[in-house]
């Protein structure tokens, strides 16, 4: 994986505060559980409440989670000022979601001064610990500095 310096040095308690104001993130119990420059790796247990008919979690909820994950792994490169938007995303659904929880990956692949290109994996854990691979996503991600609508760190509820 290619290292990548951050450029705001407080990167981690900007994306660990932006997480913290989605409460879809925090509907579906997805939390953080590694991160680093370019990088970020989020877990969520399997509920019931988010399965469709077959009882595989609903591909929705993989895409969700993946796209947060992407996004907040270009977020961890991105100046202090700027926010985050995914603008483009691609999900492959490789096999059903069955899992006793899930594990979602992203890096950074080509970062840049507006857009950032990224890419995700999800994987269902079993209780034994063995992962296997369910989805995989390619997402471009935008830096946003200075936009109508978009207040840094303030949460849509609070505007």
């Amino acid at each position: 994986m290619t290292t990548f310096e951050p450029t705001n040095p407080t990167y981690e308690e900007r994306v660990r505060s932006s997480f913290a104001l989605q409460t879809a993130m925090k509907t579906l119990g997805v939390e953080i559980a590694a991160m680093q420059p370019g990088a970020i790796e989020l877990t969520m247990k399997r509920d019931p409440a988010f399965t469709q008919q077959h009882g595989f979690v609903h591909a929705g909820i993989v895409a969700t989670a993946l796209d947060s994950a992407c996004g907040y792994a270009a977020f961890t490169l991105f100046p202090a000022e700027a926010e985050v938007l995914t603008v483009e995303l691609k999900l492959n659904l490789l096999a059903p979601a069955k899992g006793d929880s899930f594990v979602f990956r992203a890096q950074v692949v080509k970062p840049g001064r507006t857009l950032t290109f990224c890419e995700g994996r999800a994987l269902a854990r079993d209780a034994s610990g063995t992962e296997k691979l369910i989805a995989t996503m390619s997402g471009t991600m935008m830096a946003l500095v200075d936009r109508p609508g978009i207040q840094q760190g303030v949460s849509p509820r609070a505007r």
